[in-house]
């Protein structure tokens, strides 16, 4: 198996967590559970087979991709494969950083994965073709970063309205336990409404969506760090009011209950076998 990470530099850094490479992987299942994480991403895949999507309780297709597409933020899990035989590139963004890259506001994108080249053009179709010649994965990364450049331009200067969504992120990462947004929008200085209409537009959800998100996060991180489960315990520290609360969240963001996740779980965060 080839599995190689790339961290671009200024200033695509600031906008982008990563570009992974990977082919050769062979897990033992077929499908996983992908757990809504905050993140949004762009996908190159290098072969020419389709990536299906699958219901989530009856594992029927529901969607098919081919050769690019992008996901955007979710608030429920997607079913898809794990990976067997495939040959891909993966543009992860940084939490609410990918609007520079798009031409429309992110709440277009929210639970979907839409075909690349109806939101970048033939350019996406064209930078694939590039990929598939390229002598090394050091230059297709070179070649996926110009691109981005050249996609983002002018809007990698950031805006102040762009700082202050960046900080509020970061907020709600930090203390997912955040009970009320109104102390937020003041110290960024916008109404509420404001605020929440401009998280909406470069993340994609409202705040209060996405703290959600990050307490079911806490939430799976917590467990993936304790060697004795305690729910009580976990709930408490990943902001939750109480444990039926908390029970809720979970299976709403991944299909299961906490103990079903417990025994499904492997050690790769947010996927989880199904098939």
């Amino acid at each position: 198996m080839i599995f190689q990470i790339h961290q671009p530099s200024f200033p695509l850094g600031k906008f982008i967590d990563n570009f992974v490479y990977f082919e050769g992987f062979n897990p033992a299942h077929s499908l996983d559970r992908f757990l809504p994480d905050g993140n949004t991403e762009l996908i190159i895949d290098l072969t020419e087979l389709p990536q299906h999507i699958h219901d989530n309780h009856t594992l029927e297709v529901i969607q098919s991709c081919r050769k690019a597409w992008v996901s955007g933020v979710r608030t429920r899990p997607i079913t898809i494969p794990s990976g067997k035989d495939s040959r891909m590139l993966v543009v992860a963004f940084k939490k609410g950083a990918a609007h520079p890259f798009y031409p429309f506001p992110m709440s277009e994108l929210t639970d979907s994965v839409v075909m690349a080249d109806l939101v970048f053009g033939k350019s996406i179709l064209d930078l694939r073709e590039r990929l598939l010649f390229t002598k090394s994965i050091s230059e297709m990364f070179c070649v996926v970063e110009l691109f981005l450049l050249g996609r983002a331009g002018d809007k990698l200067h950031e805006s102040t309205a762009a700082n202050c969504i960046k900080y509020a992120i970061a907020s709600i990462i930090k203390r997912p336990t955040l009970s009320s947004f109104h102390n937020l929008s003041d110290q960024i200085g916008y109404s509420q409404k404001h605020f929440i209409d401009l998280f909406k537009g470069q993340v994609g959800l409202s705040p209060k969506q996405y703290l959600k998100i990050m307490r079911f996060q806490k939430a799976i991180q917590e467990i993936e760090a304790e060697r004795f489960i305690h729910w009580s315990g976990i709930a408490a520290e990943s902001g939750f009011y109480d444990q039926a609360h908390f029970i809720h969240d979970f299976k709403e963001f991944s299909g299961f209950t906490p103990n079903d996740y417990i025994k499904r779980k492997t050690s790769t965060l947010n996927y989880v076998p199904v098939d």
